[in-house]
């Protein structure tokens, strides 16, 4: 009679087959977390969700997952943060400009009083509005030499800063069209190209270092409805911005 030896049906070999189905349930377990991630809403967590599986199944570490959503939903308040931080950049831009803005009305109070020139600082920096009664014949695009003193120490003034310069031609609502326009446009952008070349040719100020832009009658200061308002709003603006030009990446000869 031969009787049941449970050493023989023992070892290391009789228990294999739960590694087998150990390694099914490991990758059953995977295939929900790639599910899991294709249906999460927010990447940075789905990734390294998937990342830290992949790491498991790789070397068998453990990897911790850290929730990218730990600071929680966006909330009103925490919008509201982000504006109180955003006015205190704008007011530490205006805080460095204020003196230049300062030196600028003592020196031009005079071109101020007369409406010639008005100065004021804006979240993005600091604006000198010339107005075109003084600066330009009505519907034309040259400079009036009566004012290159003070495009000149305007120059000055551009190249004692590091920031960067918008100039922004502006016009009334009133159509324009004669030989050389065709539209309040083409007036506005032109206007700004002549100051531009004023500002480089007499105050030696970098073209590389302005940008031009003209905007019609769309960003209008006063109403057009009347003449005091249109003789407002066609101005030339000069914007000195409330950041800094970027370093160059290398200097020729060094």
């Amino acid at each position: 009679m031969e009787f049941y030896d449970p050493r023989e049906h023992s070892g290391p070999g009789r228990e294999r087959w739960t590694i087998v189905y150990a390694d099914f349930v490991t990758l059953l377990f995977a295939v929900f977390v790639v599910l899991y991630t294709a249906a999460a809403t927010h990447n940075g967590t789905a990734k390294q969700v998937s990342d830290a599986v992949i790491q498991a199944l790789r070397g068998g570490t453990r990897n911790t997952i850290s929730r990218s959503r730990a600071a929680g939903p966006v909330t009103p308040e925490k919008v509201g943060d982000a504006a109180a931080g955003s006015r205190i950049v704008e007011h530490q831009a205006a805080v460095e400009l204020a003196p230049s803005m300062e030196a600028l009305s003592r020196r031009f109070q005079d071109e101020m009083a007369r409406g010639q020139i008005e100065i004021h600082l804006e979240a993005r920096g600091l604006v000198i509005s010339l107005r075109q009664a003084a600066f330009f014949a009505s519907g034309k695009a040259e400079l009036n030499p009566d004012t290159y003193s003070i495009v000149d120490q305007l120059g000055g003034l551009i190249n004692s800063l590091p920031n960067h310069v918008n100039l922004e031609g502006h016009t009334d609502a009133v159509p324009i069209r004669n030989s050389r326009f065709a539209s309040n446009w083409e007036l506005s952008a032109a206007r700004s190209i002549a100051m531009l070349d004023q500002l480089a040719a007499r105050g030696r100020v970098d073209r590389s270092r302005v940008s031009i832009a003209g905007y019609a009658d769309t960003v209008p200061v006063a109403s057009n409805d009347d003449e005091q308002g249109r003789s407002h709003n066609r101005r030339v603006d000069i914007v000195i911005l409330n950041q800094a030009l970027p370093q160059p990446a290398f200097q020729a000869g060094k």
